[in-house]
């Protein structure tokens, strides 16, 4: 795995700490760790799956659909971040 700097430099977790571990784990297919090390990343997949199907089928709301994942995706990665602090 790759050392994440800012955890090196200045001692404490990166909003994306746990996220190469978290994509281990899920092509593991441990469902239920990968969710535990790093919840975000489902959200994220779910925009970046949608990003590229959206390159190949045409959606109406695809605006929409994308502003609505991206923020869910950035909730949950500040989310995560805050409880990764606060305990």
């Amino acid at each position: 795995m790759l050392p994440c700097i800012s955890k090196q430099v200045l001692g404490i977790d990166c909003p994306g700490c746990g996220l190469q571990r978290s994509v281990v784990l899920l092509l593991n297919g441990d469902l239920i760790a990968s969710f535990q090390m790093y919840p975000a990343l489902f959200p994220m997949l779910a925009l970046f799956g949608f990003l590229a199907l959206n390159r190949f089928v045409f959606f109406k709301k695809a605006n929409a659909i994308i502003i609505g994942l991206a923020g869910l995706t950035v909730i949950s990665i500040l989310a995560n971040y805050a409880l990764k602090l606060f305990n």
